[in-house]
């Protein structure tokens, strides 16, 4: 087995001992990412920009890995907040063309940097 450490300055640092994503037999698997700007490191204010923030991420992530969002097959959604499921789909969904990949959703006690969603991906390279 080979193991690529995926890493790209347009994503966030890691912000404990972990990779943005790792690449192994022919998957790409991304870290949760939050809402933060990478050049920046502020936190979007609310879970809408959390979220398409999370996802422009998550984008570039994939992106230095070789692949990109069209070929997610599994996602993991984290909410602070249950309740924000309704708008969160509606942005969620804006990322995608077609066929959806497959997801579990979370309500979590807390989230890094107390924030409202992350989310993580596997990814075909």
């Amino acid at each position: 087995m080979t193991k690529e450490i995926i890493h790209t300055d347009q994503a966030p640092k890691a912000l404990g001992p972990y990779s943005q994503a790792v690449k192994v037999n022919g998957f790409i698997y991304a870290s949760g990412q939050l809402g933060i700007d990478p050049a920046t490191g502020v936190m979007a204010t609310g879970v809408e920009a959390q979220t398409k923030q999370a996802f422009a991420n998550i984008q570039a992530v994939l992106e230095a890995g070789g692949s990109s969002l069209d070929k997610i097959v599994k996602t993991t959604v984290l909410f602070k907040d249950l309740n924000n499921f309704v708008a969160v789909n509606e942005i969620y969904a804006s990322f995608f063309e077609g066929d959806y990949p497959a997801r579990s959703a979370f309500q979590v006690a807390k989230l890094p940097n107390d924030a409202d969603i992350e989310i993580e991906v596997i990814a075909e390279a």
